[in-house]
């Protein structure tokens, strides 16, 4: 198994002792900083300094969308959340507001560290990518997506917020302007590792289309295509 080296340290957020200490035990044995956080303003404070978050939300139930909110707002790091097996129905709803992940217990530490590893390649590679892309902006449809800043910028001129996910996505789209492109290279393109939920690359086309469209329902810019995926249906020019 590949450690996540990229990674500098993992906050835990769960007051279950035992899962949490397995995990913690689990990791720091793959050469993974890990460290702890039972209550909702630990988690805050322990966040400044992660590089990635593992949150057992069935702990968090009752302000756990509050927590995921929060932890958003601070940072922009990858967030896998954890719920038992009885919730597993609500996973769309939680990738939907902000996780990079849904795992259901009893929990694969290996599994765990695998998706750790996914997170962690994803997260990086957008980095270099960035990195690499000094200069330049992407033009569609009026939008202008400026590449040395990543930012996004509606045809009014005003920024509109992209998560590293949606810029991934984004930026995928743009690339390929007028093309259509399945679900699996969507994932491979913007998740690196090929073992996610298979529905999830639709919740991150939603998130974006609810930035791009003024109906998220009737897109004109993300456009379905029927045994395919999705297209980007308007001309991009890289300036």
């Amino acid at each position: 198994m590949h450690r996540s080296y990229e990674i500098g340290c993992i906050t835990i957020v769960d007051n279950d002792l035992n899962l949490s200490r397995t995990m913690d035990e689990y990791l720091r044995s793959n050469n993974l900083c890990t460290v702890r956080a039972v209550t909702h303003a630990e988690a805050l404070t322990l966040y400044n300094n992660a590089e990635a978050l593992i949150v057992n939300m069935d702990l968090v139930r009752h302000n756990g969308f509050e927590l995921l909110r929060d932890l958003r707002v601070r940072r922009d790091v990858p967030i896998i959340v954890i719920r038992s097996r009885r919730y597993e129905h609500d996973a769309v709803t939680w990738l939907d507001s902000g996780a990079d992940e849904y795992l259901t217990t009893p929990l694969s530490m290996a599994r765990l560290l695998a998706h750790i590893n996914a997170l962690s390649r994803r997260h990086f590679s957008t980095l270099r990518m960035r990195s690499k892309a000094q200069e330049g902006r992407w033009c569609f449809g009026g939008w202008e997506l400026r590449l040395k800043t990543r930012k996004l910028y509606n045809p009014s001129g005003t920024s509109v917020p992209l998560s590293a996910a949606e810029y991934s996505l984004l930026v995928t789209f743009v690339e390929a302007g007028q093309r259509p492109l399945s679900r699996e290279y969507l994932q491979r393109a913007t998740r690196v590792h090929g073992e996610i939920l298979d529905r999830s690359i639709d919740v991150q086309v939603l998130r974006l289309r609810r930035k791009l469209e003024g109906d998220a329902r009737a897109p004109r810019l993300i456009k379905t295509v029927r045994g395919v995926g999705y297209m980007f249906s308007v001309q991009t020019v890289r300036a």
